[in-house]
């Protein structure tokens, strides 16, 4: 089952199709507008959006589901997206599409229709040609792999559970292993996948996500080590 994020700006909708999903056995976080989806994007480990596109506006801009569709695969291309609207033209489908999207359903539905096509839509984002990560069992246990393009690593045979702000850290401490990458660098990094407005991109901030990773790689050969007036390392302590 996987981390879903929802984005519907009916209510009842809304809770009807959170209700039907956690049923099913996924978690899910259920937003109403884009900017909310921006935000749990940023923050939260996401493994399958299911979007709808009649979003309102929000603080007078729009912000419909094409916009935050093309959001996303500008920052995570490779992070399934369902439409679910009740937009039938061809036109609509063929813009959905050639937005991004990975699968195309329209109101109204079938809840059967909708799991099936769910399933079988983070079945191929887990997959090596599709841009996800096979795990091999026999990898050696201190082994620290991270995908490149969603929000998932592994410590061995370990998924890590990690938000995007983590994973984006990780990732760049381990393209520099062994190097110091300062806060400044972090924090740029930051502000550019952020959002406009975008909150948590300050020295205050970092030193909370660094706290975290350094909690989840507890009982691993790598440890994040702080260098003075400089920034962080991630090293090895053991072969």
């Amino acid at each position: 089952m996987a981390h879903l994020l929802l984005v519907e700006d009916d209510e009842l909708l809304r809770d009807g199709l959170c209700a039907q999903l956690m049923h099913a056995g996924h978690t899910v976080e259920a937003v109403s507008d884009g900017d909310q989806a921006h935000r749990v994007l940023e923050a939260t480990r996401i493994e399958g959006v299911v979007l709808d596109l009649g979003l309102p506006l929000v603080r007078g801009v729009a912000m419909d589901g094409i916009v935050v569709l093309r959001w996303i695969r500008q920052r995570l291309p490779h992070l399934p997206v369902l439409i679910l609207t009740a937009r039938d033209d061809i036109d609509d489908r063929v813009q959905g599409l050639n937005a991004g999207a990975d699968d195309y359903l329209t109101k109204p539905f079938e809840m059967a229709e909708l799991l099936a096509r769910l399933a079988a839509m983070l079945r191929r984002s887990r997959m090596p040609a599709f841009g996800g990560n096979l795990q091999n069992d026999d990898e050696p246990q201190h082994r620290l792999r991270i995908d490149p393009q969603l929000p998932v690593a592994w410590l061995g045979n370990d998924a890590m559970e990690l938000t995007h702000r983590e994973w984006s850290l990780l990732t760049l401490l381990l393209k520099q292993l062994g190097q110091v990458v300062s806060r400044e660098e972090v924090l740029a990094l930051w502000q550019h996948q952020a959002p406009e407005g975008g909150a948590g991109s300050s020295s205050n901030a970092l030193e909370v996500y660094v706290h975290r990773l350094r909690r989840k790689l507890q009982g691993s050969e790598f440890t994040i080590r702080n260098v003075r007036g400089l920034g962080y390392m991630l090293e090895l302590t053991a072969l």
